[in-house]
């Protein structure tokens, strides 16, 4: 296969960065042009023979690779007398190319796994095939609108653009076949998104979208060569190929991303969270690609189409590119298993393997998109949700949005939970790795003791400020590093709600003397029955046996972790989690929340337990060994 590279542009909204003395192509990344990033990808696929179709100082292209063997490849030159547009400099190229070839805009840093798009090509069998993404300035871009089968059907011009459209742009990427050709007119200023590709279309050629979510971006404007530039610092470019995997963040759609609206069917009833946007953007901004993944039965129900269920997509898409937001793609099952309902569509209501919580779209993603599943994640607010991440071996997150976990379809736990969606992500892409710093501290003094075990440690610290997600990564990170371990959750000591009173300091809720007492038995090797506490109903709602079983570390995790004597003396090491009380009392009235309590109820308890509970645990802080601020 040739490939054909589009130099000739002269970039003047480049000429603060390059002075206006060098082509477009010729802005450099890292000591090289942009230029040679793109001739040597192409070489590593094999393709040598390459045109570079140049204008505008095209002199300086041609002084610095020559006919292309010190770079490995075979370079021709076509020089423009006068600019015509993208396809129309292609023209000259119509008796030197017989077979089909690949054109790629020498304005684009890119990074991807070319055979792939090439195969893609040969199995549609089309005449065209466009490599295609999201991007995140869709105002100013122009978009394709493809089918199931990712023929593209039509192309959106940026100012001829309806209210609401799916966020698919062309990565100025092809493969055409010389068929291509026979529309390009001579000698005449044409464009292949604005004129050619629109008028093949119109005679029936077949025209198909190969979806990516490689790296491929333009370097057009000052602001877009910075950014270039930062990604190709932080090593983001080569990472984005197909080649590696990639980590994703699955999302659940009603109720996670957009406010839940019970079997939603038209347009106009779609709103999106008014945090979506911006924890969309912070994946946009990560190594981490995002899927939406939703189940849809209201076509199945026959409420609407799969054409209006893609319509309320355009617009959810729409709104996220309203902030610069976008998602990798879209997944959706329209199918019910249940049948015998008046009005039902037939068609749909069968058993599929798509319908979470079974995986066939977060499979058919991976497969789409060589996704590393260990490092991937879902997020969603129903156990449905959860049991779908679990069952496609993801770590997972149920949100306080939404159905807030309380349709009990499924008996799971998820791996964590936070207030939305945009706490999840922060949690995912950047509190994760500050809580890891202090977890590879416990481990390394895991790692050197040379005494009895189990290693103890307490974690302890205010109501909400982030225990249970240190200690649930502190788990994960030892059962990486083969150190088995187990924990005890001090809420299991806590009186029932009704055996509370307004009075009683968190050493009176807290059985502290039983804990102490359970926590000798324990570590004598004897098994206990542990009492089980529900925090929903904030109830003891029955009891197993609990031993160590081996367990080389045993962590107590617990508000009085850090108060109660006893369990002091037993531990090997004392770790503290505090963060800003502005933070924790908005976790506290979200928490509070999502046990069905008033406002005014809430700030009842939160008042008491800075007088009955803050002065307690504030003052054990200065046991602790470690002091987890994040």
């Amino acid at each position: 296969m040739k490939a054909v590279i589009i130099a000739g542009g002269k970039g003047k909204r480049l000429n603060s960065l390059t002075s206006g003395v060098v082509p477009k192509a010729m802005a450099s990344l890292g000591g090289k042009p942009v230029l040679e990033y793109q001739i040597n990808l192409l070489r590593r696929y094999g393709i040598t023979d390459i045109y570079i179709l140049i204008g505008y100082l095209g002199h300086i292209i041609e002084d610095y690779f020559g006919d292309g063997k010190f770079f490995g490849v075979n370079i021709t030159y076509s020089l423009e007398d006068k600019p015509l547009g993208t396809a129309g400099c292609v023209k000259v190229l119509e008796n030197e190319i017989r077979d089909n070839f690949i054109v790629v805009y020498g304005d684009i840093m890119l990074s991807m796994k070319i055979d792939d798009l090439v195969d893609f090509h040969t199995v549609q069998k089309g005449v065209a095939t466009l490599a295609v993404h999201p991007n995140d300035h869709h105002y100013d871009s122009d978009h394709v609108v493809i089918d199931n089968d990712c023929r593209i059907t039509d192309f959106l011009l940026k100012d001829q653009k309806p209210r609401y459209y799916n966020n698919l742009v062309s990565a100025a990427v092809y493969i055409l076949s010389p068929t291509v050709f026979h529309y390009i007119p001579e000698d005449v200023s044409t464009d292949f998104v604005k004129d050619i590709f629109p008028e093949m279309i119109g005679h029936h050629e077949k025209i198909y979208g190969y979806k990516t979510a490689e790296y491929i971006k333009d370097i057009g404007t000052v602001y877009r060569f910075e950014r270039v530039s930062r990604d190709f610092e932080s090593g983001k470019i080569g990472k984005s190929s197909k080649v590696n995997e990639r980590p994703a963040i699955f999302i659940d759609r009603d109720g996670t991303l957009v406010k839940d609206v019970k079997l939603l069917h038209q347009t106009e009833y779609l709103e999106l969270f008014p945090f979506a946007g911006s924890a969309v953007k912070k994946i946009n901004n990560s190594d981490f690609l995002s899927f939406l993944i939703t189940n849809q039965p209201v076509v199945a129900h026959n409420l609407c189409d799969i054409s209006t269920v893609k319509e309320i997509h355009n617009k959810l898409e729409t709104l996220l590119g309203v902030e610069c937001a976008y998602l990798n793609d879209i997944y959706f099952c329209p199918h019910h298993p249940d049948i015998g309902y008046p009005g039902e569509n037939k068609d749909y209501k069968i058993d599929c393997h798509c319908r979470k919580p079974k995986t066939g779209m977060i499979d058919q993603a991976v497969k789409e998109y060589n996704i590393d599943v260990d490092s991937s994640w879902f997020i969603g607010d129903t156990t449905v949700d959860i049991q779908t991440g679990i069952n496609a071996g993801l770590k997972t997150i149920l949100v306080r949005t939404g159905k807030e976990g309380k349709d009990r379809k499924y008996q799971c736990t998820p791996d964590f939970e936070f207030d939305n969606l945009e706490r999840a992500t922060d949690f995912i892409l950047e509190k994760k790795g500050l809580y890891n710093l202090y977890i590879d501290v416990i481990i390394n003094e895991i790692d050197s003791w040379r005494y009895h075990f189990p290693f103890t440690i307490s974690v302890g610290g205010m109501a909400r400020s982030g225990k249970s997600t240190f200690v649930k990564l502190l788990i994960q990170s030892l059962q990486k590093h083969g150190t088995s371990s187990q924990v005890l959750s001090l809420d299991n000591w806590l009186l029932n709600n009704n055996e509370r009173t307004d009075h009683m300091t968190v050493r009176e809720r807290y059985k502290y003397n039983e804990i102490t007492r359970d926590m000798k038995r324990i570590m004598s090797g004897e098994e206990i029955l542990l009492k089980k506490y529900d925090t929903y109903s904030r109830a003891i709602i029955g009891e197993e046996p609990f031993s160590l079983n081996d367990s080389k570390c045993l962590i107590v995790e617990g508000v009085p972790a850090l108060d109660i004597g006893g369990l002091k003396d037993l531990s090997n090491l004392k770790a503290f989690v505090q963060i800003d009380e502005d933070v924790r009392k908005e976790r506290v009235f979200s928490f509070y929340r999502w046990k069905d309590l008033s406002d005014e109820e809430i700030k009842d308890i939160y008042q008491k337990r800075l007088e009955n509970e803050a002065p307690f645990i504030q003052e054990s802080k200065k046991y602790a060994d470690i002091i987890v601020e994040v």
